[in-house]
């Protein structure tokens, strides 16, 4: 878990203007710091330097516009995040090892590598078997109390279970709980994900750590079946039914919202929300 305010607050502000020209200097006058001491803090708390971690990020958002955007042209994409053409091919091809052209083609495919199964491939339905269990929603406002995590959804189990028993005293019937997710693992390295795990709280409920999870358009799949199947489910709707379904991811980020939870046959109901426009 990150546990200092000031770099989640750093990285809050790098996801909210990573379209921008970020400069270690813009995140540290964001956070009142010094940007010698931003620089020390942020990398003993996540591994990683403040420049790295944008450029990280840049190069791994465009890769997941690219492929949830196919009839986006590489250029447009590179642009929006502050590339030239020629920068933006060279710097993709060291962060990723491949081209961005190459990157596009083994996408929007049938089964792609599982990032958590190396020896087997995930493998997706057709459009038509995500469509029909897809229904288009719009979501309330959420506020949470939420705990940010860098690192490995294979942890999610672990953590769940800390974090719930750590809140047990402000959980009741209708509280939900929540993972809002800001990378796609099959992008991202396992172990550098970045998520929130969030419970629902009263509207006016205030403490230091929470915040408000806006609503709006979601597109939501109903998932009753095994933990261990959620991210072949999750890739099967972002590889084939999102970019032919006429709708565009925005820019706010996919939500898990669970609905039943049976922990001893590993089994769980849960919505996948995807925002859409």
């Amino acid at each position: 878990m990150l546990k200092n305010e000031c770099v989640c607050k750093a990285i809050e502000f790098i996801i909210d203007n990573l379209n921008e020209e970020i400069t270690i200097t813009d995140v540290a006058d964001y956070c009142h710091l010094s940007k010698y001491y931003l620089c020390r803090i942020f990398k003993a708390e996540t591994g990683e330097g403040v420049y790295a971690f944008i450029k990280r990020l840049k190069m791994e958002q465009s890769a997941i516009e690219m492929k949830l955007g196919k009839d986006k042209s590489i250029t447009t994409i590179g642009s929006s995040y502050g590339y030239s053409s020629s920068n933006y091919s060279s710097a993709f091809k060291k962060h990723h090892h491949r081209s961005p052209a190459e990157f596009r083609k083994t996408v929007n495919t049938s089964n792609a590598p599982h990032p958590y199964r190396p020896d087997q491939l995930a493998r997706f339905q057709a459009f038509e078997g995500y469509d029909q269990k897809i229904e288009i929603r719009q979501l309330a406002e959420f506020r949470v109390l939420y705990e940010r995590y860098l690192g490995n959804y294979l942890d999610l189990g672990a953590q769940w279970k800390v974090f719930t028993a750590k809140h047990q005293a402000d959980i009741h019937a209708e509280t939900l709980l929540i993972e809002r997710y800001y990378d796609d693992p099959a992008i991202t390295r396992v172990g550098q994900c970045l998520y929130d795990l969030c419970m629902t709280i009263d509207a006016n409920g205030e403490c230091s750590n929470s915040t408000m999870i806006g609503g709006g358009k979601f597109a939501v799949y109903r998932f009753d079946g095994l933990i261990k199947d959620i991210y072949e489910t999750l890739q099967g709707i972002y590889n084939i039914w999102l970019p032919d379904s006429g709708y565009e991811m925005d820019e706010r980020y996919g939500l898990n919202i669970y609905r039943q939870i049976d922990r001893a046959h590993s089994q769980v109901i849960m919505d996948l929300c995807i925002p859409v426009k």
